[in-house]
């Protein structure tokens, strides 16, 4: 018999039924769209960005199980873009010398889902030579703001992290966000599998499948260039698992960029991020269908390492820096040196004394539990799925 999912909070339950009138406005998700647009505004000659994400939206509410939660979690996602968009190309026309800042020798942490992809970025942001995006700046990205402005985009980022731990209050355990932590591009990454992870809506796979991430990496690096303009330059290290996908798009915006690439037993990787989905999406879609959590990650997350394999090749052996699961998850006072090393960055004994915070389990969480067979999925399912990549990390561990 499938596992069944947990019931939920009672706060999710009366969320459900306090939102259900504004729900009916999936109905017509072209009218809701009109609305989010008309809130945020559009610049002339960006209807592909505008029309991108009308489909997201026609797909999400179509959604099977979308529950109130879940539909004004859609609209609230496809109306942050928009404005964020808005508000970056304003910048852009009003100090054109935004886009020609240099953002110089980036470093890309990527790999699987649950690699230590934010260990790793949490030991890279402790450099003072180093910039790391923060959570309240990647969902409202904008020039240095006034004390003013500054506590309302944080109280923003506040919300949506205190609303997940209201209605997911499993989901810290397995992945804590924290306003004024760092936080990865895909909160600013305009297209990403993540929506997937929300809600069920297998005609927008075919869609992401053909898209063209150029754009979407060429408005990322904007944003960044946003976030530098007039503060102090320092390097780039940023963050997403999802940019394993995407690496040849990646690397055309970020030539000089280094790739450092985490590395884990992917059973372990699929079945930890199959209770991540599952938490999270459980706030959007009620009954949840654990089977075909299970399913639609693994060919997604399989997917994502065959792009990645593929990309490797091109990758010039000196923009690429492989780090086993070992160098922070076993013992990271001698991983963290050799990571820096690896980057081209100063350990300092400054960097040493603060390693233990970054390093430690968040306060208040748990450790995270999680098995494959929950999921409907044996390790033969995993190997057979990632059996090239397998092969690499057997080079990457024996190395």
């Amino acid at each position: 018999m499938p596992a069944a999912a947990s019931p939920g909070p009672l706060s999710l339950t009366l969320a459900n039924l306090l939102l259900r009138p504004s729900a009916r406005s999936r109905r017509t998700p072209d009218r809701a769209f009109d609305r989010l647009l008309d809130t945020a505004g559009q610049a002339a000659g960006d209807e592909r960005f505008t029309d991108d994400f009308r489909h997201l939206l026609r797909c999400w509410s179509g959604a099977e199980h979308l529950t109130p939660v879940g539909w004004l979690s859609a609209r609230g996602h496809v109306g942050r873009h928009l404005a964020n968009r808005a508000r970056i190309r304003r910048l852009l026309a009003e100090h054109p010398a935004i886009e020609r800042e240099p953002v110089e020798r980036p470093v890309f942490v990527v790999g699987l889902p649950r690699t230590a992809t934010t260990l790793t970025h949490g030991v890279l942001s402790l450099s003072a030579d180093h910039r790391c995006p923060l959570l309240w700046e990647l969902l409202t990205p904008g020039l240095e703001p006034d004390a003013a402005e500054r506590e309302k985009a944080i109280a923003t980022a506040r919300r949506l992290v205190g609303g997940i731990n209201l209605f997911a209050p499993r989901f810290r355990h397995i992945h804590a966000l924290r306003p004024e932590g760092p936080e990865e591009c895909t909160f600013a990454l305009p297209h990403t599998v993540m929506p997937l992870s929300q809600a069920v809506i297998p005609e927008y796979l075919p869609w992401h499948e053909a898209h063209d991430f150029g754009p979407d990496y060429r408005y990322l690096k904007q944003i960044y260039q946003v976030l530098q303009y007039g503060r102090p330059r320092r390097r780039w290290v940023l963050k997403s698992p999802l940019h394993l996908e995407n690496l040849d798009a990646l690397r055309a915006v970020f030539p000089d960029a280094t790739i450092v690439w985490t590395h884990r037993d992917p059973a372990t990787a699929v079945a930890s991020f199959c209770s991540l989905v599952e938490h999270g999406m459980a706030v959007n879609t009620r009954p949840l269908d654990l089977d075909r959590i299970g399913a639609t990650w693994l060919e997604l997350l399989a997917r994502s390492a065959a792009r990645g394999l593929a990309a490797r090749a091109r990758i010039p052996r000196e923009s690429l820096v492989d780090v086993p699961y070992s160098w922070l998850g076993a013992d990271p006072a001698a991983g963290a040196p050799k990571l820096y090393a690896a980057v081209g960055a100063r350990w300092t004994e400054s960097d040493a004394a603060r390693l233990p915070a970054v390093t430690a389990r968040p306060r208040g969480t748990r450790v995270h539990s999680y098995d494959l067979a929950r999921y409907g999925l044996t390790r033969a399912d995993v190997d057979t799925a990632f059996a090239d990549y397998n092969a690499l990390r057997a080079e990457v561990d024996r190395a």
